[in-house]
């Protein structure tokens, strides 16, 4: 099994934060990466207002079930700020999940034994200066009318789908 560290950016809802953290310690997530506006559970030396990061770890936690306190996670104010550190470091490839014209369907790709997933926002998904980060973009093959799967249940499927290769 690959080891994957999932790339949260931008993610608004609390609740999708918390289910993806579930799904993350489900399939043995490494860790996970906020950024940007993606609410966090409460951290040692947390810079919120107390008041403000009780109420956000109190609702991830509604649907993370206490995930949230068994996948290591880090929030950065700035996706960039990650990268930086990535392509100094450990220089995990970056693979998105995005619909695009040079992504490839999730049951085609084979994944890295190491790699960075990056979701994106719900409405918008990931950003273009983003994608030009990624080496990789994966798609998830879809049948309906709909554009897109929830960001959470993306995550899920695409964690399922790079895991049991």
């Amino acid at each position: 099994m690959p080891k994957i560290t999932l790339l949260l950016h931008n993610i608004r809802s609390t609740h999708n934060v918390g289910a993806i953290f579930r799904t993350a310690e489900g399939f043995g997530v490494q860790q996970i990466i906020l950024s940007g506006y993606t609410p966090y559970p409460k951290t040692t030396n947390d810079p919120r207002l107390p008041h403000i990061a009780d109420k956000l770890t109190s609702q991830i936690h509604k649907t993370a079930l206490g995930a949230e306190n068994m996948v290591p996670f880090t929030y950065y104010e700035s996706l960039d700020e990650w990268l930086s550190l990535n392509n100094t470091a450990k220089k995990l490839p970056i693979i998105g999940l995005e619909q695009s014209d040079r992504s490839v369907m999730l049951p085609d790709f084979i994944p890295p034994d190491e790699f960075a997933l990056l979701l994106g926002e719900e409405v918008r998904g990931i950003e273009t200066q983003r994608l030009t980060k990624c080496e990789h973009l994966i798609e998830i093959p879809m049948r309906g009318q709909k554009e897109s799967f929830n960001v959470s249940v993306a995550a899920g499927i695409a964690l399922y789908g790079l895991n049991f290769k």
